[in-house]
């Protein structure tokens, strides 16, 4: 089964929250922590690590907090994701640390790197507005379930009765 880290979960959260915020409302990581029920020490470790990667950045003093670098439009899910984690990677032998000493007669490494790049590119299409706003995401969503499963037209006996 594919799991996603409670550090990128927790991140995607997190973001939502920072985007509620923008352009000029920072929220504080106690306000994310509380809403999102994370602990703040373990929020501190992401949104540092997001700051650093330039998606937020960090509003000192008196109604401070964070705030997105970029608006929610620009700020996909997948960049987000590849902050956190790394590229997708399903399986170890597709981990660029870990690597793979039988890619060349495997006769599923392709399958699984093609699968990845599918999640990324699924991943790149959803921005913080889709989650802010909800629409978008269903959209995607309803999109991608049924065409998954469509036969191509060359397939379909158009005489046979179903």
């Amino acid at each position: 089964m594919l799991r996603l880290s409670t550090k990128c979960q927790y991140g995607v959260r997190a973001m939502y929250e920072i985007a509620k915020g923008y352009p000029d409302t920072p929220i504080t990581i106690r306000e994310i922590a509380q809403r999102q029920d994370v602990s703040v020490p373990y929020l501190e470790q992401i949104l540092g690590r997001l700051r650093r990667t330039g998606l937020i950045r960090s509003v000192k003093g008196p109604g401070g907090g964070y705030l997105l670098a970029s608006s929610p439009e620009r700020v996909s899910i997948g960049a987000i994701v590849s902050d956190l984690e790394g590229p997708v990677a399903i399986t170890s032998c597709l981990d660029p640390e870990e690597g793979c000493v039988k890619i060349d007669g495997c006769v599923v490494h392709m399958l699984w790197k093609a699968l990845g790049r599918q999640i990324e590119d699924f991943l790149n299409t959803i921005t913080l507005v889709d989650l802010l706003e909800g629409s978008q995401f269903e959209t995607q969503m309803l999109m991608a379930g049924p065409t998954a499963h469509t036969l191509p037209t060359s397939l379909i006996d158009e005489t046979a009765i179903v």
